[in-house]
């Protein structure tokens, strides 16, 4: 600060100090900005006499410092500061040498520190300096001094007369010091001044304000920057004299001072001059509007000059800071007064300033407000205080909460302040966010959500729907639609926000669902592609809380005046009579306007809240009544007379919508129905006493609330039932209330869960009656007589007499599987849940018939006819069964490549069957799977595959006909896993892992689907060749396992058959070939295991030899065999009674083998088996004479390799290593001797050829 900016930006430090100090010697008067150009002094006598008395103080200054330095030996370090310091020559000059108080202009500098300790530091310790000048100063004050100081300092004409030089040079400083943006100039300079004016009395506000205007003067050639940084100064010092308290004390001094009237207009005056000088002018006269009382605000603050125009004014150019003014100082005055204008109604209230026409007056105003972005600026908490006041929102929420719970009883009615905040709010919201903010700019609409944001703070739940309107969803959903936008992060912080205020209140979050829910017909989350809503609901963990929220929902069902007001830019093409169509037209909520979308969210969400509580089973209980009963109303009944019929019996009222609700709303209720029905039998308390007095039975309830709803006359079906279906739905209640009883009675036994079981099946196949018209009568009435006969009951006079013998009981059961396959085509997932849990408590007294079926069912496949007729085709599924498809007589062929179509691989064969049911109790069973049915068993099965079958014809619907197919199958499937897990020791198995195994390597079912080939690999793998138990005992047949495990070393033995339309084979496809090729191997593991498990005699275990000599008949002679030697390898170590057999078949193979590379890798084979005898060779001479019985064998395959030595490198290897070995196990036996007797001279003379000096050590091993 200076004379000049320019010329000190070119001096150092010191010289500019030395300078300034100069300037307030003479007093030299100067604007801060003003140019060197421009100032006339220096050409004037005046500034000659100047520098004359400016070099005679500066002498006497000296003279001084010397003085003071020898006086005091210590002040070394202030010597060192002297250059820097001023002698304060306010001390009376007859004091000799006694020292001076001194003012370091060092602090200058730490004012504009951007450390705020260091400012405040400086601030403290240049007040402290300047008071103590200042007190130095008086004492001496209108006394002569010899060198004519004070008075050249009192000719200036700045009002600072009575203070001393360096208070006057400080106070000049420190007001250009506001004006800098050099760092933190600004703060620190105006924290000093506001510290010095207030601590020296001295100062004068007169002068101060005069001072002000003189140094920090805005000329008219100042542009940009330098004018801006005047203002700001000006500004600065404003608000330092403010918070001096100089006014205040002024005030206090005097009632009718006139600087605080001046102030303010000089405030006001500036507040016009730029936009950004409004706001924090008025933050300044706010602080004294803070400060004074009531009385000096209406004759001071309010007759400022210029204030009165500034309000009128206000609402015409956009004026948010004026109304901000007028609402504070109306706040403390709080009396009406004209100075307002139109600004504020007269007389002020609430209802007046947030009337509809008053806030369209201040909309201009209050749209204005985003200049301050992304601050918010103070009108709006000032205007949302007085809009809600301040309450207890929490206690609010609390009683809302317990009323909502409360049924049957008229809520109380709301207080008229209440009522009044509710209309205020209303208007604010529709008049400033929706009309002003919203349909703005995207700055406002920025500032539209803060506001909101503003306003959830102080809301109670009950005006969250005010604040959360359509408008404000809609734009909210507009915003997230698009996440390239800039407004994107600002509807995804506001999403956060309204989250983070939610917190753990039940009540927010209720209300915040149903509002934006509401508002976007349930389609929020698939719109704004969140999942907010979902996270919402995820986070209830109380029963009230969860019972609060089922309530809101069934009323957002129910009220009609709950439809939006203005569709959403999705809807307007929906057509208007789409309510007027058809039932076939209705069948879809997605074509009835936007009232059903919300509906069938209500419907969707009810269930899902129980997916995320975490509460007990009595609690949980309560909630899924409630929302069993809301299902149940909405989707099974309709009232005949109005919308509200109360039941005296369950002492309730029960609603409906106004509308007739659609068919696909009511199917979806019942969807929902089933789901939570399931869901509840899954549960580990449904069974559950409640404190030991009623079952916690979610699915007898929901029978009595049927029945009792039923016989209400006022209440109908939804839909008007035929006589089959009406005599089914009673059947079906009487037999359910039955089933009930024997549950009861039979306490907690397997025959209750047998029971449980079976009610809920009837419950869910009562629910499909209703769903699905004429379709399900007759199975109804089917498991009606099943659980008539498995049930006997002493009031069921069916279940007597010749229905109890035990030659019905096989084809009982054979009526409940088909009664449940002809269920479980087209059944929904609860219903498919219903019949495996009944499944699973029959399952182990199901027929070999009943199993027959359902594999069939894994058999069948939509392929096209090989032959134009349909008896060829017949004939196709009757031909024998072959396990992987491999017929006995054509393995020559497969192996020489001459059959190699792909459609004998499609086809289904069956021998493995015939193999399993001869060595059982039906010998002369034949190899159809459908024999023993008669017709109209045969009719109930094949009533789906035969639809299923007629579809195909059509070319349209091959497809449709295939995947449901498809989907059948995998439910079967579901069926034959749980059988195989609850039974996995019975014979059975056999017959189950038979047809899965056909299917599973049958080419046709990796093409139809991936999905039912890793389907079937699962259950193979984990429910049989893995499971705990395995088939045993006598009635497993040795002749079922000898056919098993021929056809499994016939696929090892295969070729796989390359895909001539695959260019490029997938990786689904190599895993599917993987799979398959190690099939063959677990299989035949897990088969000798089962053999082995049997404790069969050495005679009955020949045909098994004979399979194993015959593999290696192919292995050693045809080259199309692809059965691996280290297959075979790991069969002789698992079972080395096998290797023991073949021993000599082997070697007899290998002497005449005429392939080197399968007789070298045989040579693994003999070596294995010779390994094992030497093992056992403790079991006395059973080994032994197996060896010695086949040395000649031995010697003539030796024979064979050292005189046909194999001709590549590798080979002799092998061969070399394979003699060693053999004369290494067989010197353990003692029979190196007897070896070489039968090995020919010229076959030893070839062994030491080839083997050198380790023959003849060989020759020496056996002692």
């Amino acid at each position: 600060m200076g004379v000049s900016s320019k010329k000190k930006r070119n001096t150092t430090v010191s010289e500019q100090h030395e300078e300034e100090e100069e300037n307030a010697i003479v007093s030299q008067e100067e604007p801060l900005n003003k140019k060197p150009k421009n100032t006339e002094s220096s050409a004037t006598p005046s500034s000659m006499e100047s520098k004359k008395k400016r070099k005679a103080f500066q002498k006497e200054r000296r003279s001084a410092k010397s003085k003071s330095k020898s006086a005091d030996s210590d002040s070394k370090p202030a010597a060192s500061d002297s250059k820097h310091a001023v002698a304060s020559t306010d001390s009376a000059s007859g004091s000799g040498g006694d020292s001076l108080p001194e003012f370091h202009i060092g602090v200058f500098k730490d004012l504009a520190a951007v450390a705020e300790s260091v400012r405040e530091a400086a601030a403290k310790q240049l007040v402290t300096e300047l008071k103590e000048v200042q007190n130095a100063y008086g004492g001496v004050l209108g006394k002569e001094v010899g060198d004519g100081g004070f008075k050249l300092e009192a000719e200036k004409n700045d009002g600072l007369e009575e203070c001393a030089p360096s208070v006057r040079y400080a106070v000049r400083r420190l007001i250009r010091g506001v004006s800098s943006s050099r760092e933190c100039a600004r703060q620190g300079f105006a924290l000093g001044l506001t510290v010095l004016v207030g601590a020296i009395d001295k100062i004068k506000v007169e002068s101060f304000l005069k001072l002000v205007v003189d140094l920090l003067e805005v000329t008219s050639s100042m542009k940009g920057q330098e004018a801006k940084d005047c203002f700001l100064g000006r500004l600065f010092a404003y608000g330092a004299l403010a918070r001096s308290g100089r006014l205040i004390h002024e005030w206090s001094m005097d009632k009718n001072t006139p600087y605080i009237k001046e102030f303010v207009g000089i405030l006001i005056a500036l507040a016009t001059k730029k936009r950004y000088l409004q706001e924090p002018a008025v933050s300044i006269i706010l602080y004294l509007v803070e400060k004074l009382p009531a009385e000096a605000l209406a004759n001071h603050i309010n007759e400022a000059p210029g204030l009165d125009k500034w309000f009128e004014s206000a609402a015409e150019v956009g004026n948010p800071d004026a109304l901000f003014l007028a609402l504070k100082v109306r706040e403390k005055v709080s009396t009406d007064s004209s100075i307002y204008g139109k600004l504020l109604p007269n007389p002020f209230s609430s209802s007046q300033l947030f009337s509809a026409d008053h806030l369209s007056f201040l909309s201009n105003c209050l749209k204005e407000a985003t200049f301050c972005q992304p601050r918010v600026h103070s009108i709006w908490p000032v205007l949302i205080n007085i809009l809600i006041p301040n309450t207890v929102p929490q206690l609010e929420d609390a009683a809302s909460a317990s009323n909502s719970l409360k049924k049957h009883k008229k809520s109380r009615k709301s207080c008229s302040s209440d009522e009044e905040i509710a209309k205020n709010l209303k208007s604010f919201c529709e008049i400033i966010i929706e009309e002003s903010l919203l349909f703005s700019s995207h700055d406002r609409k920025r500032l539209a959500f803060d506001v909101m944001f503003l306003l959830l703070q102080k809301l109670s739940a009950s005006l969250v729907p005010i604040v959360l309107s359509n408008k404000v969803v809609q734009c909210l959903m507009d915003i997230l639609s698009t996440n390239n936008t800039w407004l994107y992060k600002v509807g995804q912080h506001f999403l956060k926000q309204l989250s983070d205020w939610v917190g753990d209140d039940d009540v927010k979050r209720v209300a915040v669902i149903v509002a934006i829910q509401k508002h976007s017909n349930g389609k929020f989350d698939s719109i704004t592609r969140t999942k907010h809503v979902k996270n919402l609901m995820s986070q209830f963990k109380t029963e009230p809380g969860c019972m609060l929220f089922v309530q809101n929902l069934m009323n957002l069902f129910v009220d009609e005046d709950n439809a939006t007001e203005e569709p959403s830019d999705q809807s307007q093409t929906t057509d208007e009579n789409s309510e007027i169509g058809s039932i076939e037209d209705k069948d879809s909520p997605r074509t009835n306007g936007n009232s059903d979308f919300l509906k069938s969210w209500v419907i969707e969400s009810l269930p899902g809240i129980l997916k995320f509580l975490k509460l007990d089973h009595e609690e949980k209980f309560r909630v899924q009544k409630e929302i069993m009963k809301f299902m149940a109303v909405q989707g099974l009944f309709t009232a005949s007379l109005g919308t509200e019929v109360t039941s005296f019996e369950l002492d309730e009222k029960f609603r409906w919508p106004k509308s007739p609700t659609t068919n696909a709303l009511c199917k979806m209720c019942i969807e929902q129905l089933q789901l939570l029905l399931a869901n509840a039998q899954k549960g580990d308390g449904s069974r559950a006493l409640a404190n030991n007095l009623e079952p916690n039975d979610l699915g007898l309830y929901f029978m009595k609330f049927f029945s009792t709803l039923c016989n209400i006359p006022s209440v109908s079906l939804f839909r008007s039932l035929d006589d089959e279906d009406e005599k089914a739905v009673k059947d079906l209640q009487a037999m359910e209330a039955k089933l009930s009883r024997e549950e009861k009675s039979h306490d907690c036994s397997v025959d209750a869960d047998r029971d449980h079981a079976l009610r809920y099946l009837l419950i869910q196949l009562l629910l499909q009656v209703l769903l699905c018209p004429r379709e399900y009568s007759e199975a109804a009435s089917e498991l009606i007589i099943c659980c008539k006969k498995t049930f006997s009951t002493p009031d069921n006079p069916e279940s007597s007499g010749e229905d109890d013998t035990e030659v019905d009981a096989p084809e009982l059961m054979d009526v409940l599987v088909d009664t449940l396959l002809s269920l479980l085509p087209q059944s929904s997932a609860p219903m498919r849940s219903a019949i495996d849990q009944v499944f699973k408590y029959f399952c182990s007294d199901i027929t070999d018939d009943g199993l027959m079926r359902m594999l069939r069912v894994i058999k069948k496949n939509l392929k096209p006819a090989r032959h134009p007729d349909a008896a060829s085709a017949d004939e196709d599924d009757d031909e024998d069964d072959d396990l992987f498809n491999i017929e006995d007589e054509e393995i020559d062929q497969v192996e020489t490549g001459e059959t190699g179509e792909s459609d004998g691989l499609s086809d289904d064969s069956e021998s493995v069957v015939e193999a399993e049911e001869t060595g059982q109790e039906h010998p002369e069973a034949s190899d159809d799977s459908d024999s023993g049915m008669d017709d109209d068993a045969m009719f109930r099965m094949d009533t789906y595959l035969a639809q299923i079958f007629k579809e195909k014809k059509n070319q349209a619907g091959n497809e449709t006909a295939q995947s449901q197919l498809l989907l059948f199958k995998l439910r079967i499937l579901s069926l034959l896993e749980i059988f195989l897990h609850e039974n996995p020791g019975k014979p059975q198995v056999l017959t189950v892992y038979s047809h899965l195994a056909r299917a599973f390597v049958n080419p046709h079912t990796a093409e139809v689907s991936e999905q039912l080939s890793q389907r079937l690999c699962g259950i193979l793998e984990k429910k049989i060749f893995k499971a705990k138990d395995y088939p045993k005992g006598a009635e497993v047949q040795l002749s079922t396992l000898e056919s098993l495990l021929e056809r499994n070393l016939k696929l090892a033995s295969k070729p796989f058959r390359k895909q001539k339309s695959a260019t490029k084979i997938s990786k689904q496809s190599a895993d599917q070939q993987k799979r398959i090729s190690s099939f063959p191997q677990t299989s035949t593991f897990w088969i000798l295991k089962i053999v082995d498990s049997g404790n069969f005699a050495e005679s009955e275990l020949q045909g098994i030899i004979q399979i194993f000599q015959k593999t290696l008949v192919d292995y050693f002679d045809s080259k199309k065999s692809q059965i691996k030697a280290g297959f075979l390898k790991e069969i002789f170590r698992r079972r080395p009674w096998i290797g023991h057999a073949v021993f000599g078949f082997i070697l007899e193979r290998c002497g005449s083998a005429k392939s080197d590379f399968r007789r070298v890798k045989a040579l693994d084979l003999v070596m294995e088996i010779m390994k094992s005898l030497a093992t056992e060779s403790g079991e006395g001479n059973t080994s032994k004479k197996i060896v010695k019985s086949n040395l000649d064998k031995v010697s003539h395959v030796m024979k064979e390799l050292v005189t046909n030595m194999p001709s590549k490198p590798a080979r002799k290897t092998e061969v070399n290593k394979f003699c060693v070995k053999v004369f290494e196990i067989l010197s353990k036996h003692n029979l190196t001797k007897y070896l070489l007797k039968s090995l020919p001279p010229d076959t030893q003379a070839a062994l030491e050829a080839q083997l050198g000096d380790k023959f003849v050590c060989l020759k020496k091993l056996e002692k």
